[in-house]
């Protein structure tokens, strides 16, 4: 008998022959027939057809899926419920017959994120009860419960924080003792258990089962499925603007006429979209997971995730699948488009730390035969999160795909979700779309794609902490202060490829090296990596080591003044005949003022959900090549927009400006300026010296910007603060960023001046009360429940996107509003604490930090009236609250008003 123990030496050469090479489908002793894998059956037992579609295609159709695993049998089933009768699902062969068919199943209901523990919500939903109820099918839904294993206070201390998030939900959970987690599990080794994390209603999916109910499902509602039916092209035409846009999709049987392809193809996802022009960021890694021999006992145990040990135990009767993540994945290479139902000879010297790991969890696998091995495909992302959304090169062309073998668990929500998008333009929660995540570079970028992707599979199983940052596709985008910065100590964060400023430590320079695979593949690891040294010390959910210095950016902004490198942010500018009218359209508040004049607003979607905050700035025309103020006919626009959320932004105003077709350019100038800001009571002091301008209020009032020169350059000064101080900023030339920074440093060091990184930013700005987009605001957020409807132009006659949504919810009543607190324990927090009010549980901070002029943490979420009323400020007031942070509450206090400086002196310069 083959045993877990013995596996690297015997299992290998003493398996069958099938499982030692990668099988097409079609083979007569395919691994079906075997039962490779742990399902009664799969679709592919119903026979591999002739080769011909199982239906003839039609010659138009709404909507287009490809690709008949879990992800596009979900977006067929969800379009189709929501009323798109006319949507085609093919499969090139048969369903789940790429990756679906072979994954494990698993549904974990708790993830370190409040959107994902709704989807998976909504999947438990489809396959427990919503498909049993239209069809009368069972899908194979297991509910056996899931058991997360700790085995050091860190890890529990996450796991104690998804149980806080999960009374948000409603999703039970129990924080268990060693000996609890014995009494559950017999055949368990507790003796190096911190603890465990019991999910009871945790379970396990059939992918066969689930994907026919599907489709019998979306068919029933009109969708139709074909099989054998591979596609062989996307037709794509310009329209009147230029605009490239989804017109049909060609197979290997006729043509279908279609305004929208949904790209559900997983590892085929990037062949697909070079077939449109569309680059998909996404590489194939071999998954694997081994199925034991019976084990006497085990029957009706829950799954169990032992993350340390980098595995999982999944319950099939009465044996277990042993699978995991590993350092060193083997990439697919070539990915070939004839590979169906097809398994990868199993490497054991990369599976073997599963093997050992699975052994010390339950000792008795030591001596447990293995009855088979299951290597296949899987899609892996650079952040390990799926590519959903609209395609910024493509109108028309969606992306589902990228699921990181946990498209059966992400998938009934994220179909939905997709269904939304497509329907109605946006989905209805906030979804991880790629153009948020990924700038344009980046996706075609195939170096950082596969080490960011190696790096998010190797730390799959990694403890989530606040602050990490990845090692892998780093140095790619760096400003023109970046060697300053680094000199003095800059420790930076990445974002969107930008390397920006996150703290500046004392001792000196700690760059980003290139990435060594963590010692993968034969590379050697860095020695003596300060940078990685320095992340270390945030691996904690306690205050880091560098606590006191951050302290000293904030209360240095607070007392003299500091300077901010932000010059990773997005600068746009929107020029053309018929600008205002685009300016009107997409933004809340009044921009269409005279030249000279900043204003702070949002951008909305139809549905009044927030898409983006931001500064609009009214410019005169520039001279050629400029790129402080291009030349244009008509009116010009200047956007500063977070850095992070800057692909969204563009992809948002090009999509409404593409669908008004009005006459105007959105132009990029963010890699020719660079940014910086000087905030502070010293600020007017400082810059007087530096500025060939009247800095007084009378000449120069806040909201309000002008070309001036500094140190012999033209620059844009804007009177602005993201931080509540006096201030600042200089949007300058890159090329003279340099001398610019050395002038003011220069000029401010008599007074004080610091450098200070977004760490000290995030800190300053939530205890000022200013708004985070993808934090405290998101899509799913509307200016009025965000306490942003001075924002909103609303007692104008001025129309604008997602006016009409706002002012329906004005009149209805907010139902849901964002609150700060402050707790007088000094205790950190960091987002995912659960909101109590008078003993129930209202909502969950979204955003969370210490404000350090108010010697306080700082937390803001949204909260709700548990019996379903309007959440008026009176309400608010009249609530006894508590933040509950990995099962303890803490007293807290609710504000209505900023806790720093709520009257607004200090950025008027009242000290």
């Amino acid at each position: 008998m083959r045993y877990l123990s013995c596996a690297w030496r015997a299992a290998a050469p003493r398996l069958p022959a099938p499982w030692r090479s990668p099988r097409s489908r079609g083979s007569a002793t395919g691994p079906t027939a075997r039962k490779s894998v742990p399902y009664e059956k799969t679709l592919q037992e119903d026979g591999s057809g002739s080769g011909e579609p199982s239906r003839p295609p039609p010659s138009a159709a709404e909507v287009v899926v490809v690709g008949g695993g879990s992800l596009g049998c979900q977006t067929t089933y969800h379009l189709a419920k929501q009323g798109v009768t006319s949507v085609v699902l093919l499969e090139r062969d048969r369903l789940t017959s790429g990756t679906t068919w072979h994954t494990a199943g698993l549904l974990w209901q708790l993830r370190p994120s409040d959107v994902e523990v709704e989807l998976l919500a909504h999947t438990r939903d489809v396959v427990s009860r919503e498909l049993l109820a239209e069809t009368g099918l069972h899908t194979g839904w297991v509910q056996n419960g899931g058991l997360f294993i700790a085995s050091n206070k860190q890890r529990l201390d996450e796991y104690k924080r998804l149980m806080s998030l999960g009374k948000v939900y409603g999703v039970e959970s129990y924080v268990l003792t060693p000996s609890q987690t014995k009494d559950l599990y017999p055949l368990m080794n507790i003796e190096d258990l911190y603890g465990t994390l019991y999910v009871p209603k945790d379970g396990t999916m059939d992918p066969a089962g689930t994907c026919s109910t599907l489709a019998r499902a979306a068919a029933a509602r009109g969708a139709t499925i074909i099989e054998n039916c591979p596609v062989t092209g996307i037709q794509v035409r310009a329209d009147d603007f230029g605009v490239r846009r989804v017109y049909a999709v060609e197979t290997a049987h006729g043509t279908i006429q279609t305004p929208c392809v949904v790209n559900c193809a997983g590892v085929w996802a990037p062949a697909l979209g070079r077939l449109a022009g569309v680059h998909v960021p996404l590489v194939g890694m071999r998954h694997a997971y081994v199925v034991t021999e019976r084990i006497e006992g085990i029957q009706n145990m829950p799954n169990v995730r032992d993350h340390d040990a980098s595995v999982y135990l999944r319950l099939q009767g009465d044996a277990l699948s042993v699978g995991g993540y590993e350092s060193n994945p083997i990439f697919w290479e070539e990915v070939s488009d004839k590979f169906a139902f097809g398994l990868f000879d199993l490497d054991w010297d990369v599976f073997m730390p599963h093997i050992e790991g699975a052994i010390n969890r339950v000792p008795v696998l030591e001596k447990t035969g293995i009855k088979s091995t299951v290597c296949g495909p899987e899609s892996f992302t650079a952040d390990h999160k799926p590519l959903m959304g609209e395609a910024p090169e493509v109108r028309g062309f969606f992306l589902g795909c990228g699921f990181n073998s946990a498209g059966m668990m992400l998938g009934g929500g994220c179909g939905r979700e997709l269904a939304h998008w497509i329907i109605h333009g946006r989905p209805e929660k906030d979804m991880y779309g790629y153009d948020i995540r990924f700038h344009r570079s980046l996706t075609n970028n195939n170096r950082w794609i596969r080490e960011r992707s190696h790096e998010s599979y190797a730390k799959n199983y990694s403890v989530v902490f606040p602050h990490d940052e990845p090692l892998a596709g780093r140095n790619v985008r760096k400003d023109p202060l970046h060697e300053e910065l680094l000199r003095q100590g800059c420790v930076f964060q990445e974002r969107h490829g930008w390397e920006r400023p996150g703290w500046f430590s004392p001792r000196g320079a700690a760059p980003v090296l290139d990435y060594d695979y963590y010692g993968a593949y034969g590379r050697e690891r860095h020695r003596d990596y300060t940078y990685n040294r320095l992340l270390g010390d945030e691996y904690t959910f306690d205050f880091p080591p560098h606590h006191d210095i951050i302290r000293t950016e904030c209360l240095t902004c607070r007392n003299a003044l500091a300077l901010f490198d932000m010059s990773y942010f997005g600068k746009f500018y929107l020029v053309g005949p018929e600008a205002t009218k685009a300016a009107n359209w997409l933004f809340t508040a009044d921009v269409s003022k005279a030249p000279g004049s900043t204003v702070y607003t949002c951008m909305l979607n139809q549905h009044g959900g927030v898409e983006s905050d931001l500064t609009v700035s009214r410019i005169s025309a520039g001279a050629p090549a400029s790129p402080l103020a291009p030349p244009f006919e008509g009116d010009g626009y200047y956007l500063a927009i977070g850095g992070a959320v800057a692909q969204h932004n563009w992809s948002h105003i090009t999509t409404v400006l593409q669908d008004m077709k009005l006459q105007c350019k959105l132009l990029d100038c963010s890699e020719e300026l660079g940014m910086m800001s000087i905030q502070g009571p010293l600020s007017r002091v400082v810059l007087q010296e530096v500025l060939d301008t009247d800095l007084s209020n009378e000449a120069f009032p806040f909201s309000t910007h002008k070309l001036v020169t500094a140190a012999g350059c033209t620059v844009r000064a804007m009177r602005l603060s993201f931080v509540g101080e006096l201030g600042w900023e200089l949007h300058v030339p890159r090329a003279d960023c340099v001398k610019v920074y050395q002038a003011v440093m220069q000029a401010g060091a008599r007074h004080g001046i610091a450098n200070a990184g977004y760490r000290a930013i995030d800190s300053l700005s939530i205890e000022k009360g200013y708004r985070h987009w993808h934090a405290d605001l998101r899509p799913d957020d509307t200016p009025l429940e965000a306490g942003l409807a001075f924002t909103c132009k609303l007692t104008s006659s001025i129309p604008f996107l997602g006016r009409e949504a706002v002012e329906a919810q004005k009149a209805k009543g907010i139902f849901r509003r964002l609150v700060c607190f402050t707790t007088e324990e000094k205790v950190p927090m960091f987002g995912l604490e659960a909101i109590w009010r008078n003993g129930e549980v209202v909502g969950h901070i979204r955003r969370a930090d210490f404000g350090f002029a108010i010697n306080k943490t700082i937390a803001y979420g949204y909260i709700r009236d548990p019996a379903g009323g309007p959440v008026s400020l009176d309400f608010v007031r009249s609530g006894s609250y508590e933040l509950e942070r990995m099962g303890v509450p803490y007293p807290a206090q609710a504000h209505t008003r900023s806790p720093f400086d709520p009257d607004n002196q200090r950025v008027k310069g009242i000290y």
